[in-house]
């Protein structure tokens, strides 16, 4: 199989399980902080054995700078996992995982604001675009107080993943399975004051799908994602990211029965077409003014923007 295939369908597989992420968190029976903790925990345990495996421990790369700068991601990763699950629980799978697809306007704004990227006319229109299609996939009506709460949820969610990507991305030279086991680490203690564990102790078969959200979503989902990175072109995993909430659209409806509106429906290919001309242009930038030739030596980096689309 041609390296680029492989990865096609690597990140492809990695995209169909994210999609399956919801399920996942609504069959466990558990609150939103209880899942996001147990969810670093056996994906801590994966990332770990994997890493450890594979000898990505010896010669790490870290220092304290660059461990702060992981840390601090994490912080914002994991209190993305509960705002969005919490979203989950608000409204549906499907407006959730399309709302929090908003994620790339929140970053060219963070960089607007914090590293004084300007920002073209382009993508400004692009903005407008997406913020069109926002307000039809809300479909909210102003006295519908459960669906304004999941959107607020899901755009809070999509605001601290911006965040954890604005600082990750300043992280090189450090393999990106390293940079996410200090961020689901870094969720342990974090979660633990806000976490009932006592709640947890009658979940039953819960703990099956609390133990799938670290092995699969976090250990496996993340080790096909970093996999398939290496072997694909920017533009291609772009795409392909947008496999995650077309899954979540049909999981959510062939398992919970819940589908969006016509209305709602008009805004979701405003959402994806302006998310995917706004990244595309970004990375086309970055390619323009450091190119760099990809060769076997060259040092791991932690994941791109555009390549760390998964929930």
């Amino acid at each position: 199989m041609r390296n680029e295939t492989r990865g096609t369908v690597e990140l492809t597989l990695a995209m169909v399980l994210s999609g399956t992420l919801g399920v996942f968190v609504v069959e466990s029976g558990a609150s939103p902080f209880e899942v996001v903790f147990f969810r670093c925990l056996f994906g801590a345990a994966a990332l770990g054995a994997y890493s450890l495996a594979r000898g990505f421990f010896t010669g790490h790369g870290f220092t304290a700078k660059k461990l702060g700068l992981a840390a601090l991601g994490g912080v914002f990763i994991v209190f993305n996992w509960v705002f969005l699950f919490e979203a989950y629980e608000a409204t549906s799978i499907s407006l959730a995982t399309v709302v929090y697809h908003t994620q790339p306007f929140f970053l060219v704004l963070l960089g607007a604001v914090f590293a004084r990227e300007r920002i073209p006319g382009g993508k400004l229109g692009w903005l407008a675009v997406a913020f069109v299609g926002l307000v039809l996939v809300s479909g909210v009506r102003p006295g519908d107080t459960a669906s304004l709460k999941g959107l607020g949820f899901a755009l809070a969610a999509a605001v601290l993943y911006a965040l954890s990507v604005f600082v990750t991305k300043r992280i090189t030279g450090i393999r990106p399975h390293l940079v996410a086991l200090v961020q689901v680490l870094v969720g342990l203690p974090l979660l633990l004051p806000f976490a009932d564990l006592s709640a947890t102790a009658g979940l039953g078969a819960g703990w099956a799908w609390l133990v799938g959200l670290g092995l699969i979503h976090t250990g496996l989902m993340y080790v096909l994602m970093y996999a398939a990175y290496a072997k694909l072109p920017t533009a291609k995993i772009a795409v392909l990211a947008f496999t995650y909430p077309a899954v979540a659209m049909g999981v959510d409806w062939a398992v919970y029965g819940h589908h969006i509106g016509l209305v709602q429906a008009l805004g979701v290919p405003l959402i994806v077409l302006a998310s995917l001309r706004v990244t595309l242009a970004g990375s086309a930038r970055t390619r323009g003014a450091a190119p760099a030739p990809r060769t076997a030596g060259r040092a791991p980096e932690a994941a791109s923007p555009v390549a760390t689309r998964a929930a």
